[in-house]
């Protein structure tokens, strides 16, 4: 209890450790982010310096080199330069086929007005121009960076998660496993003492059909005690008549269950040859069966029908019960949940484990409406 203790708390540690690294990275970045477009908002203020300096010195035997190397110095903030009127006079860092096209320069010209606010060059009281500029690439990669890192982060925490979970189920299983087996050990004792209990009882002249239902039911238990040691292991699959397999096991519970529940078997043919785990097949059929018992709580009708095509056979069991609802019917194949008072929740999804892991089978919901009755499909490759 201790171990399991320490081990949340150093799981909590470690997601609140997390967090925190994941903000400050945050919090960095959009630092780094603000410096560098201060910094390029700085650089065009130098530029409008310089364009000014341009315009209005009329001095032809002044020195323009320091303005016009400003100038040519901007080789990754695109730009536009315009008048008052919104009149594109010239442009930088723009690709220059498609700027060619005076609608290509517009649309920039729109985008810049809307990333950043212009810098004004003042000529006189009447007279302005406007730089208008919108983010290096530089500057728009780290901009969409903390998006980035969040979405790994997430890949992270997802992987994270997947990686405890399945850690768990495969715990749960291991645990489920040793029950099963170390269950299936135990039935084995009182098994063999019952055994010899029916022989003294053949001694002392024991009506013989007494004898047979006895065994019948010993040979049952013996079933039930192969089918928990064989969880766990991946079983051995024999090509068998499904017919016999399924009739075998439907007809047990028939003789067992209350008079007052109809039971109704049909099959296309007599024989039909699938390759199937006895044990755990029909251990699928008698959940299934005892399903329907309890949906239609001991009073009605259950109808097998087996029937085949080219591909696979089809086993449908039918029962006039409570029905299951459209949105639990997903549901109900997984480990833990149930409608039930009593009861794990293990019984289907167990039977689908058992037919489409073990078996490359499908089982499903054919159909269900409430208070008519439900219906299971079983289908098996041939």
């Amino acid at each position: 209890m201790a171990s399991q203790k320490n081990s949340q708390i150093i799981r909590w540690a470690v997601i609140i450790a997390s967090f925190i690294i994941v903000t400050l990275i945050l919090w960095n970045t959009y630092a780094f982010f603000q410096k560098f477009k201060n910094e390029e908002r700085a650089k065009m203020e130098i530029l409008a310096t310089a364009q000014k300096d341009l315009a209005t010195n009329l001095d032809l035997n002044a020195s323009i080199n320091l303005p016009l190397k400003i100038l040519e110095n901007n080789k990754n903030v695109p730009m536009i330069l315009s008048n008052d009127n919104d009149e594109i006079i010239s442009w930088q860092n723009l690709d220059s086929v498609k700027a060619k096209d005076h609608s290509y320069l517009v649309k920039q010209l729109a985008i810049m007005k809307r990333e950043n606010d212009p810098v004004i060059i003042q000529f006189d009281r009447d007279q302005k121009n406007y730089i208008y500029y919108r983010d290096s690439d530089l500057l728009t990669k780290l901009k969409y960076y903390p998006i980035a890192l969040i979405l790994i982060l997430f890949l992270f925490a997802s992987v994270i998660y997947l990686f405890f979970k399945s850690n768990k189920v495969a715990e749960q299983n291991k645990l489920w496993t040793g029950m099963a087996k170390e269950t299936a050990h135990q039935i084995g004792t009182p098994l063999s003492s019952l055994l010899g209990w029916i022989e003294i009882l053949r001694l002392e002249n024991t009506d013989e059909n007494t004898i047979k239902e006895i065994e019948n039911d010993v040979h049952r238990l013996n079933i039930i005690a192969e089918r928990f040691s064989k969880i766990g292991s991946i079983p051995t699959l024999e090509k068998l008549n499904i017919v016999e397999a399924t009739f075998n096991s439907f007809n047990y519970l028939k003789l067992r269950s209350s008079k007052q529940v109809e039971f109704n078997f049909k099959s296309s043919e007599k024989e039909i040859l699938a390759n199937i785990n006895l044990q755990l097949y029909s251990w699928v059929i008698e959940n299934l069966i005892k399903n329907a018992i309890d949906a239609m709580e001991g009073k009605g009708k259950i109808v097998l029908a087996i029937t085949e095509n080219t591909k696979s056979v089809n086993i449908a069991i039918t029962d006039n019960g409570k029905g299951i609802p459209k949105n639990l019917q997903q549901k109900i194949f997984s480990p833990g949940f149930t409608t039930k008072k009593r009861g794990w929740g293990l019984g289907l999804s167990l039977a689908k484990r058992i037919i489409e892991d073990y078996h490359n089978g499908k089982i499903s919901v054919s159909k269900s409406e409430i208070n008519k009755g439900t219906t299971f499909v079983i289908a098996l490759r041939k």
